[in-house]
């Protein structure tokens, strides 16, 4: 199974927005430029909603069938790891190896001294096509990667084998996830993770690394923009080289995780992919979940009833939301409203401090962050969350469609301004496929 050049994996706690997620991608197809979904969802996710696995790949199938969508599609079983993967495996066909928890794991001294001499043929000067500076590399620098990843990528390798001994190989794209390291990879640790990788006889399509900056929940991205242009495209040179060095699949491409409303480096992005003909897996999360509520917001009535009270019950429980999301959330309470004033406010008062328009005086990143992680407060509303969000179809879906295809698929796939006009992509930088 082969993932094509450019796919985009879309997030959808409750299920629902299948169809409408769909139609920003046949926006682009329209536009000249393919990407092919991939929807995604945790174990957390699924444990806290309630759901299965299972409901992915109906949401999934449901919404290609009535749209008419003629194209390949995936489901991701999202951040697995052995302990949990069993449960994704007859739904899933992408796998997203998430190895946090083994980063800085100690390996075997063996195992550091088997990995230093199998890889002695890049010691020295290592001089990758498209950067421009060599690296040294020394035991040192073999010894360093070995001891922050062996034994992580050694949990992918028993991940990935579980995976193949129920699916087979060729029904799965493999993608491992190093983004919640500690600090960035340097392009010659990327290229000894790859290394590592491939002796474990991972195929891997994607790999998600830890880029400069934060990448905070649903939020625009926060950092040097220059350093993070830098290290993105010299890591699209480390993969070029890597799977040619390596014997990994020719597709493999970055995935870059939390990927939503990233919109300050979307253009960075765009010229990188279309300057090198790279590949690229944009991973989107909570933002549809955000995107529901503005529905029911601007719809009035019980809906903006209820948006105001999963805001309020999420000021009260906030301890017990954000633990989960620490890392990926930075919140100012002070900047918080207090929940009698957001009582008070309008349907177009309450979207204009969650929708992400920076260019809003009432946008308000803090308030967007929190309600972000309070997706725990609908699901235990049940069959009336679930309810609002049929009746308020129509609101909701124009406002997911436009936000994955105007703020995402544009500027990062089609390399247009949102809102600008849309024109045939041979009349624009769109990337061609």
């Amino acid at each position: 199974m082969k993932l094509e050049t450019y796919s985009f994996g879309m997030g959808d706690r409750f299920g629902a927005e299948g169809s409408a997620q769909l139609r920003a991608l046949q926006k682009a197809e329209q536009q000249g430029v393919l990407i092919i979904p991939v929807w995604n969802k945790s174990n957390r996710e699924h444990i806290t909603i309630g759901t299965v696995p299972g409901d992915t790949r109906r949401e999934a199938e449901d919404a290609v069938r009535l749209n008419g969508w003629t194209h390949a599609y995936h489901v991701d079983a999202d951040h697995i790891g052995i302990a949990t993967v069993g449960r994704f495996i007859d739904s899933s066909d992408f796998f997203t190896i998430d190895v946090a928890d083994f980063i800085g794991v100690p390996p075997a001294k063996e195992a550091v001294r088997s990995f230093v001499e199998a890889m002695s043929r890049f010691k020295g000067t290592l001089s990758i096509p498209g950067i421009d500076r060599p690296f040294a590399v020394t035991d040192e620098t073999l010894r360093s990667v070995a001891a922050k990843y062996l034994i992580a990528i050694a949990e992918a390798g028993k991940v990935y084998r579980a995976i193949v001994d129920r699916k087979g190989a060729d029904a799965i794209i493999p993608e491992i996830s190093v983004d919640e390291a500690g600090a960035p990879q340097t392009p010659e640790e990327l290229f000894f993770i790859l290394a590592a990788a491939a002796q474990e006889k991972i195929p891997l399509q994607t790999i998600a690394p830890k880029f400069t900056g934060s990448f905070l929940k649903g939020i625009d991205y926060v950092g040097n923009r220059d350093q993070f242009r830098k290290e993105f495209e010299d890591d699209l040179a480390v993969l070029a080289f890597a799977a040619k060095a390596f014997g990994l699949p020719s597709n493999l491409k970055l995935s870059v995780h939390s990927g939503s409303d990233k919109f300050s480096i979307y253009s960075i992005i765009h010229r990188a992919i279309r300057k090198s003909g790279a590949g690229l897996h944009l991973k989107t999360a909570g933002t549809t979940w955000l995107e529901e509520l503005i529905g029911l917001a601007s719809a009035g009535g019980e809906g903006l009833n209820v948006a105001k009270e999963i805001y309020a019950a999420a000021m009260e429980r906030y301890d017990e939301l954000c633990a989960p999301y620490k890392t990926v959330i930075d919140i100012d309470m002070k900047k918080l409203p207090k929940p009698e004033t957001v009582t008070r406010w309008s349907g177009e008062e309450y979207v204009e401090a969650l929708r992400h328009d920076q260019s809003c005086a009432g946008y308000n990143l803090h308030f967007r962050q929190l309600v972000h992680v309070a997706y725990k407060i609908a699901a235990e509303m049940g069959a009336r969350y679930s309810g609002l969000l049929k009746e308020c179809r129509k609101e909701i879906e124009e406002n997911v469609t436009l936000n994955l295809y105007e703020r995402h698929v544009r500027p990062i796939f089609l390399g247009q301004e949102p809102g600008s006009p849309s024109v045939q992509s041979s009349k624009t930088s769109a990337v061609k496929v």
